[in-house]
């Protein structure tokens, strides 16, 4: 029968919590305690609930292996610290009404605490409970409270920083937009965790005072009750209400000091795959040397003449023997780590002379993409030493293939003793195109142009961008954050190293056996298109230079469907790369537009003088390749009309695209690609219709 009322009730209770009723009834009851009188049954039943509510909470707090796995915490807080002052308020009627007949007038609860806990002595409980409200008000809810306000502080520091590393890591392809999402919402909950504790802690202290003037109000007030009104002697009258009241306060203040350790806790810990228990025991008892040494220090106080010797010996005997079964374990765990290594090693060739005739096997092609490091960033990429950096590496190419459109080769990675100790170097077909140094037991801070403060650490730069950055100390990190830097780990920014320069390189990686790659996949679902271009229309090596320059000018190559049927129709007139490359752009102009301008309907041009572009187009027409040349001190004034117009729209926060006719397009591309690299440059054809042209300025002669 006890079974099937025990399942009625949590139907009941996860019904109410199903239908959004069952923390308003909470809240409710709650505040009710305080106006309806309790028959002191109930006391008893709320009494010992708010003691295993206190415990239970304790208990989470001590397994939870990170703080944010209890984050209703401060909720739960603020209910217990309701619950105890609703039940002070209904326990001190019931004293103050029915205690003249004796101790267990406030129910049984109340009258073993008073009897049993500090012996019927009220002398000795008042005492005692003033010792657990200090305890309590000045060393742990202090405590815990100056914690949880230093952490909220920090956490909301370091906020822009954090959501800055997870947009690095996304722009580099580390993690996807679910990973950046989740991430991003695990920093507003820690946040939003750690400014909840710092309330939440002014309600525990709130109620060590409260539990303190409750006390003495009752006493003063049971004492005038019993004189007064029950005829007591004022001695029994003193023995009967101090033994109730410091019995409630007692039953009142042991569940509020294990909430309050709990709370201390939950605000010290560190997040990690681990419980408290596990860290104690990985942490405190991980160094023998320690144990030793107080073991050697226990026994020389042990046999000291006056001393408690057996208490001192035995403990001395305990800790000596856990350093030495710990030095036993560590050296049995390395002996076993090192056979293990050994087994792994391939085993030495034989010595003596090469005697195998050499073959074309020894003649090994270069690498697409190639990663060298110096032998102490070996551990990034080991995956048996926890490297993050070959997963990092591929979490790249997948984001770049997909956006690029073709398959990124795979980043062939070997160790250079020839290089420093913390460098690396990236290789493309072969040829050194990209060469940093990193620490990898430090973190890089960098400068995203507005940092409020300096951080100690080694200076350098970031390798990607070439950013002011400081290698830091992990302790560091936090103040970092919190200073505006934006803080990355080595394998991140040899990651994001990496992704830049296959981005800027990327017309080089695609060859001939990419490109029928695609063509093959474009098969699947258009054969007829795929058949009639390659090779009846154009041969294939006209294809792959289209496609390279298009690379070459950051056009990604995902359309091939769009990209193929404009070269089926323009290939009937010419088979010109230049020319067939211009129509390919004039199809894909949407593409171009919107990753150079994003989703606005507007686009500020430049534009050249009519009498300029004239004498442009004359050049092209009179050079033989149709790239034409510029006059040296034309070409310089050029470049500085362009380079203060570029740098006036990237001031005012908007790309800078000059607008020109089709036929110079190409020769102003090459122009200003490497020295004015954020400068666009497009022909009439490649502006969509509906995109709306406002010219920012004009370039004349």
């Amino acid at each position: 029968m006890a079974e099937v009322n025990t399942a009625g009730i949590l139907t009941f209770v996860r019904t109410l919590g199903r239908n959004g009723l069952g923390a308003p009834l909470v809240v409710v009851m709650l505040l009710a305690m305080v106006v309806v009188p309790l028959p002191p049954f109930l006391l008893d039943v709320f009494f010992t609930f708010n003691i295993a509510l206190s415990l239970i909470v304790l208990l989470v707090s001590i397994y939870a292996l990170r703080p944010l796995d209890f984050a209703v915490f401060p909720t739960i807080l603020l209910i217990a610290t309701l619950l105890r002052l609703g039940l002070n308020v209904a326990s001190t009627r019931v004293v103050l009404l029915e205690g003249h007949q004796g101790t267990g007038a406030a129910g049984q609860v109340i009258e073993s605490f008073g009897e049993f806990v500090v012996g019927g002595n009220y002398a000795v409980g008042l005492i005692v409970f003033i010792i657990l409200v200090i305890i309590n008000f000045v060393v742990v809810t202090k405590g815990a409270g100056r914690i949880a306000e230093v952490s909220a502080r920090f956490t909301l520091d370091a906020m822009p920083g954090k959501q800055m590393a997870i947009d690095a890591d996304l722009n580099a392809g580390l993690i996807d937009q679910d990973e950046a999402r989740k991430r991003r919402t695990e920093v507003g909950r820690e946040a939003d965790f750690y400014g909840a504790m710092d309330g939440a802690s002014k309600f525990v202290r709130g109620d060590a005072v409260a539990g303190i003037l409750i006390t003495v109000i009752n006493i003063i007030g049971g004492f005038a009750v019993g004189m007064v009104q029950h005829d007591l002697a004022a001695g029994e009258a003193a023995q009967i209400y101090a033994l109730l009241t410091i019995g409630d306060g007692l039953v009142a203040q042991i569940p509020a000091l294990v909430l309050s350790t709990a709370a201390g806790i939950i605000v010290t810990r560190v997040s990690a795959s681990e419980t408290m228990g596990d860290q104690v025991a990985g942490q405190l008892f991980n160094d023998p040397r320690a144990l030793g040494v107080t073991a050697g220090l226990l026994g020389v106080m042990g046999v000291i003449p006056g001393m408690p010797n057996f208490p001192f010996l035995l403990l001395a005997g305990a800790a000596g023997g856990g350093a030495w079964w710990l030095s036993r374990h560590q050296k049995q765990k390395a002996e076993a780590e090192a056979e293990a290594e050994a087994k792994a090693q391939p085993a030495a060739a034989p010595p003596g002379p090469e005697t195998r005739e050499l073959s074309w096997d020894d003649v090994p092609l270069v690498d697409p993409i190639g990663l060298e490091v110096g032998y102490r960033l070996i551990p990034l990429v080991d995956k048996a030493q926890g490297g993050q950096l070959m997963p990092r590496i591929k979490g790249v190419r997948k984001k770049l293939s997909q956006e690029l459109g073709f398959l990124v080769p795979a980043v062939h990675i070997r160790d250079n003793l020839e290089l420093s100790p913390n460098a690396y170097r990236i290789t493309l077909l072969g040829v050194s195109v990209g060469e940093a140094e990193i620490h990898p037991d430090r973190e890089m801070a960098i400068n995203p142009g507005q940092v409020y403060g300096e951080v100690p650490g080694l200076s350098g730069k970031d390798p990607a961008f070439g950013l002011e950055a400081v290698w830091i100390e992990l302790r560091h990190k936090d103040q970092a954050q919190s200073l505006g830097y934006t803080v990355v780990d080595p394998t991140t920014v040899v990651a994001t190293h990496l992704s830049q320069i296959i981005q800027s390189h990327a017309h080089e990686l695609l060859g001939h056996d990419e490109v029928q790659q695609l063509l093959q996949q474009l098969a699947k679902g258009a054969p007829k298109l795929v058949e009639d271009l390659v090779p009846k229309l154009l041969p294939l090596s006209v294809v792959v230079r289209v496609l390279q320059s298009l690379l070459a000018e950051g056009i990604p190559i995902r359309d091939m469907r769009t990209i193929a049927e404009t070269l089926a129709e323009q290939a009937t007139r010419t088979q010109n790369a230049g020319v067939l490359t211009a129509g390919v752009r004039a199809a894909l102009s949407r593409l171009i537009v919107q990753k150079i301008n994003g989703l606005a309907n507007d686009l500020q041009v430049i534009t050249l003088a009519p009498e300029l572009e004239q004498i442009l187009l004359r050049s092209v027409q009179a050079s033989d390749d149709g790239g034409g040349g510029l006059e040296p001190g034309l070409a310089e004034r050029l470049h500085q009309g362009l380079s203060d117009t570029a740098k006036a729209q990237e001031m005012a926060g908007r790309p800078a695209v000059l607008l020109v006719s089709g036929p110079i397009r190409e020769l102003l591309a090459r122009f200003v690609k490497h020295t004015i690299p954020q400068l666009h440059v497009l022909a009439y054809n490649e502006v969509p219709e509906s995109m709306q042209l406002r010219i920012v300025g004009t370039i004349g002669n």
